[in-house]
Parts: structure tokens; C-alpha cells; sequence
């Protein structure tokens, strides 16, 4: 059992609230939780494994993991900490299970225009876009290069921190680690992401 303290500690948290109901019952809470992260759920796989049905696929799987154990759930962290701390170990179970496959091609598709949009909005994000124009097929080339380059921990802490706008002990308590360590782990990635596009201002 939680203690009273830890309890206490997030049960103010709105989300929290609603999975407190999804646990005695509530289906509407569940889907509230469903509308309120399924979109940034799936934005976060979209960054980690470039493919659009394989997202929405590890997106339902999360929800599908929180439904079954909603009777066992306990208040140990932020709602949001918590659903991406299983995002995370997901994700990090997808790649082992495809590194042969990660062959991403830079042909035009049916998902060419969203992996463009998903990798210069995290060049935006991280503040780190080219000066200089470049055409949409060479600026795709270059951020997923300098992104993908990234080590897969990097890569992680960077969506997290960039997109989901969480704290250094948010991300450590989602990925594991100390806060020293993912500090380490964003200064490293933003140094490799700005040498990259730096070449292209």
C-alpha cells in the first residue's frame, strides 16, 4: 500500500483524480484521460518510431495497460509522470524488437509531410533551426539526420523536455534516472543537435 503521505503528496492533481475514479468503476473518467493524452501520446512514439499506425498502436497499448490494472492503481507520482513512465518502457521494448528494421526511407509517402512537421517542430522547440532557408526535403534530411543521430536515451529526454515541457525529476522519475544524469543527457543532445544544424545557418 502507498502511504498516506505520498497520497497526499499528488492526490490534487486532476488527472490523478480522474484515474482514482477510473479505479472504483468510472468508464466516462477513463475516456476524459483517453481525449486529454491520447494525442500527445501518440505525438511522443511518432518522434521515437517514425511510423503513424505503429504510434497509435503503442498509444492504444498504454491505455490498455492503465484500463486493465485500474483496479491496483495507486497515486505514486503525477498521472502524467506515471502514463509515461509506461510510454517510455514501452517505446524502449518497440525499438529492441525492431533494430533490424529501422530503415527509414526519405522517399516522398503517405507519411512524408507528418515526419517533416514531427522533426523541424523539435529543431523548433530546441531553438536550434538554421537561419538559412532551406527546401523542405533537404531541411528533412538534415534534422532527422542530426535527430536520429541522437542516442536513443537522448532522444527520449529531449521530447520530454522539449515537447511535454516536464521537469529534470519528472524525466528521471519516467526514464529512471537521476537528475544529474538527465541534465547530462540533454546538454549532450543539444550540443550534437546545434554542431549539426549549425553547418546549414
Amino acid at each position: 500500500m502507498v502511504s498516506q503521505s505520498i497520497r497526499n503528496q499528488y492526490i490534487a492533481d486532476p488527472d490523478v483524480q480522474l484515474m482514482l475514479k477510473v479505479s472504483e468503476g468510472d468508464n466516462a473518467a477513463f475516456e476524459d484521460l483517453v481525449l486529454r493524452y491520447q494525442d500527445r501520446l501518440v505525438g511522443f512514439f511518432f518522434h521515437i518510431v517514425h511510423d503513424r499506425p505503429a504510434s497509435e498502436d503503442l498509444a492504444q497499448e498504454v491505455f490498455l495497460r492503465i484500463f486493465r490494472s485500474r483496479e491496483r492503481y495507486e497515486p505514486t507520482a503525477r498521472f502524467s509522470t506515471w502514463l509515461f513512465r509506461i510510454a517510455h518502457n514501452l517505446a524502449s521494448n518497440h525499438r529492441r524488437g525492431n533494430l533490424k528494421r529501422r530503415e527509414f526511407s526519405l522517399a516522398s509517402g503517405s507519411g512524408s509531410h507528418e515526419q517533416l512537421t514531427a522533426d523541424t517542430s523539435l529543431a523548433e522547440k530546441s531553438a536550434l533551426m538554421p537561419s538559412r532557408q532551406l527546401d523542405s526535403l533537404e531541411m528533412r534530411e538534415v534534422v532527422r539526420s542530426a535527430i536520429d543521430e541522437l542516442s536513443d536515451r537522448q532522444k527520449t529526454a529531449v521530447i520530454l523536455h522539449k515537447f511535454e515541457e516536464m521537469s529534470y525529476e519528472e524525466i528521471g522519475e519516467i526514464m529512471g534516472l537521476g537528475t544529474v544524469a538527465v541534465k547530462s543527457l540533454l546538454s549532450r543532445a543539444r550540443i550534437h543537435l546545434k554542431e549539426t544544424l549549425e553547418k546549414f545557418a
